[in-house]
């Protein structure tokens, strides 16, 4: 009888127990609130984030069309490429606003790009003239040889640089190869060998 007086319950234990369980219903039921309220938050702030990236993605599709210097595609930068000039043996102290006054009565110019060392910031000495109509390109070429600020300029049509094409294997390195050499002029690596054997 020890034994069912031991394993049995007493009431008071019970309410004990219960009170503990009631606890933590309400304090889970507390968490699954919360947890729902941190989800509408994170939906609601993706919405926002999806929101502001279309919005980004409507002004930068409206904004590209509308600057000069945004070339979008290869083909974009060869009809460039094929309306515009290099301008060669410029002065150092030349202006776009000069070079464009030099070159106006070929025709419209949309560009003067003269070209600087990235170091020191001069002039390399020179440009390229982008004109409105590739027909403006062959008006310019009259212009060859012609004195601008006491030299004479060259004015060739620009050339597109195809990427990777006659680059070789760059400045210096090995230029030739092993032939060996030395006092045998063999061909090729020869161990000593002692004389007489």
């Amino acid at each position: 009888m020890a034994d069912e007086t031991g394993t049995n319950p007493t009431l008071d234990s019970v309410d004990t127990d219960l009170a503990a369980d009631d606890a933590d219903a309400e304090e889970i039921l507390a968490m699954k609130t919360r947890l729902e309220e941190i989800e509408k938050e994170a939906a609601a702030l993706r919405e926002m984030r999806e929101a502001q990236e279309r919005e980004a993605k409507a002004i930068a599709a409206v904004a590209a069309p509308t600057d000069p210097d945004a070339m979008e595609t290869e083909d974009d930068r060869q009809a460039a490429d094929e309306r515009s000039i290099y301008v060669g043996n410029v002065d150092y102290s030349a202006s776009p606003e000069e070079i464009q006054a030099h070159f106006q009565a070929c025709g419209t110019i949309n560009r003067v790009t003269i070209l600087c060392d990235k170091f020191t910031g001069h002039p390399k000495g020179f440009a390229y003239v982008e004109f409105a109509d590739p027909a403006f390109v062959e008006t310019a070429m009259s212009l060859n040889e012609s004195l601008f600020k006491g030299r004479l300029i060259k004015v060739t049509p620009k050339r597109t640089n195809i990427p990777g094409f006659g680059r070789g294997r760059g400045r210096g390195g090995f230029r030739g190869s092993y032939r060996g050499g030395g006092r045998g002029g063999g061909f090729g690596y020869q161990p000593y060998r002692a004389r007489g054997r």
